[in-house]
């Protein structure tokens, strides 16, 4: 009876796993599908990964051709950046060989020396190459940057003006040309960039269509006055895959493919030009804007589609992998201690069986992320580490589980190791969130590294009830919940380093927004920007669950009444 009634448990927590797992990714309508044919431009880098241009590292001529040959029935132009370093020099000839129209731009900075060259190459390229490169585009936020003033751009702008034929412009967030509208006079079209995501007040997904109509519509009217008719390109707009969430802002892959598909009604229907961020996503740019910035491609960094552009969308296409190896690793888990949860009652062999099998899907969870979005050797090593230092605290865990339901002495040995386990995590979560707090716009919000430890003090909790009911006063109080007697009087110190850790990163995300130039003008003052930016913070969904976990890791310090005072 007793096996029959384990085997029944077993399948029960299967089959809640499996019907959750199928559930949550359902594909998902994304919008109307896009026309056949060809997207207008994209913007083209062909760094993969090992490639920079931080690091001068550029990519070899075949892989711009491979690149090129993919892109050749996917869109009619690509915008490119730079006009030297590398095979990119390349870059016309190879577009030419494909079809493919170029809007070509040189990159400008600080050094006067370099940006003389990018200078140079843009117009040798635009006059050598006049059947492909289109147009040409001096300088790319380079306002935004703050990397010069505009009566230098200016300068640059005339001097391509005179030496080439193409139409000639500077790119830059829309905002940019409303403070600086001399621009437009100097430019023959206007290169505004519209990315929703980035916005001071960041636009939902739903709400990107009508934004980007307003902004032209902006654009249009202020020139009108300056130069009536100047065409107006859309240089760059798009949506991140994957990354940290702002306001309102959510990256996904459902909802990149809704802003694309909905952004192409737009342009569309009111004839926009436009150039879509971008054709790949670009590991390199992990070091200057984190995870987000790396993934905005319509192609992954291994040249495979993030989504398609017609029929529904699934968030994660590879569930069904994850889900089987998330079944596998419990069963493993369960071989291990098939001799322990024998001898339970059915509702403890239900709660360790469920038990493990949330640690399986946090540590498959928490390997596949970091992995994909690991762009280094350094952040694969670290990836590594954090899996491996989840798989042993998960074993510890789950002895100290067996060991609480089978009611059994847990071993000081193994309650000195998950104490010592929970401090280092507790310092990895104080560290994450410092740097959420002070300077977090490109930090991602690190939930999945912290699920298998936040998992592992509610299910000590839940045993603890289940197990000692009458003690409930003591389920908070950490020698409790590791076992043996390693309570310390500074305890309570470390719950109100994550308390205050936790309110530094909501001041230190609010303030961000209210210090955004648009948001300033659009919110003048402290007492009218501090709703809308706090707002716009308790909204984060990532931002909520991280807090959440701080939460959580800080629940069993502040007790300071243990029963043994050791430290």
């Amino acid at each position: 009876m007793r096996a029959i009634l384990t085997l029944l448990c077993f399948f029960l927590v299967f089959l809640v796993h499996g019907t959750v797992a199928w559930r949550v990714n359902q594909p998902q309508y994304a919008g109307v599908d896009v026309p056949s044919g060809k997207l207008m431009s994209l913007s083209f880098a062909p760094f993969r990964e090992g490639y920079s241009p931080l690091e001068e590292v550029f990519p070899p001529e075949e892989h711009i051709e491979e690149d090129l040959s993919l892109l050749a029935d996917k869109t009619h132009n690509i915008r490119t950046y730079s006009s030297i370093g590398g095979g990119i020099e390349a870059t016309p000839a190879l577009a030419r060989k494909y079809g493919i129209g170029m809007i070509q731009g040189a990159w400008l900075g600080y050094g006067y020396m370099d940006n003389k060259k990018e200078i140079t190459a843009l117009i040798k390229s635009a006059n050598e190459h006049p059947d492909v490169v289109k147009r040409v585009i001096v300088g790319n936020e380079v306002l935004l940057r703050g990397d010069m003033e505009v009566d230098r751009l200016i300068n640059y702008i005339r001097e391509v003006k005179r030496a080439v034929k193409q139409p000639v412009s500077y790119a830059d967030v829309w905002s940019m040309y409303m403070k600086h509208p001399q621009l437009i006079k100097e430019v023959d079209f206007i290169t505004i960039h519209i990315l929703p995501y980035w916005e001071d007040e960041p636009i939902s997904v739903a709400g990107a269509p009508e934004h980007m109509e307003k902004i032209v519509k902006q654009v249009e009217d202020e020139a009108r006055g300056i130069a009536p008719g100047k065409p107006i390109l859309i240089g760059e707009s798009g949506w991140p895959s994957a990354g940290r969430q702002r306001g309102m802002a959510i990256p996904g892959v459902v909802n990149e493919a809704k802003f694309i598909r909905n952004m192409i009604q737009v342009v569309n229907r009111h004839g926009f030009d436009y150039n879509i961020v971008e054709a790949f996503n670009q590991p390199w740019k992990s070091n200057l804007e984190g995870v987000v910035g790396a993934n905005w491609g319509l192609f992954s960094a291994d040249r495979e589609a993030v989504f398609p552009l017609t029929g529904p969308v699934m968030e994660n296409p590879d569930w069904l992998k994850h889900f089987a190896a998330a079944t596998a690793l419990w069963l493993l888990i369960t071989a291990v201690h098939f001799k322990n949860f024998l001898q339970f009652s059915p509702g403890r062999t239900l709660l360790f069986l469920a038990s493990a099998q949330v640690f399986a899907i946090c540590l498959v969870t928490l390997a596949d992320f970091s992995w994909y979005t690991s762009y280094s050797t350094l952040d694969r090593a670290y990836s590594i580490l954090l899996v491996a230092a989840n798989a042993l605290l998960g074993a510890a865990l789950l002895q100290r589980y067996a060991n609480v339901l089978s009611e059994k002495p847990d071993p000081e040995k193994l309650a000195r190791w998950l104490r010592n386990a929970y401090l280092f995590f507790i310092m990895l979560a104080l560290y994450k969130t410092y740097g959420l707090s002070v300077n977090g716009r490109y930090l991602s919000f690190p939930v999945e590294q912290f699920l298998l430890p936040v998992s592992g003090i509610l299910g000590m909790i839940v045993c603890l009830l289940l197990t000692k009911p009458t003690q409930y006063k003591c389920l908070l109080r950490f020698d409790s919940l590791c076992g043996g007697e390693l309570h310390s009087r500074r305890d309570p110190m470390i719950a109100y380093f994550l308390a205050f850790a936790a309110l530094g990163m909501v001041l230190g995300e609010t303030r961000a927004f209210m210090d955004g130039r648009d948001f300033i003008q659009a919110h003048p003052g402290f007492s009218e920007g501090l709703p809308v930016a706090l707002t716009y913070t308790l909204y984060n969904r990532q931002l909520l669950s991280w807090l959440a976990c701080l939460l959580v890791l800080s629940l069993p310090f502040w007790s300071n009444t243990p029963q043994k005072v050791r430290g």
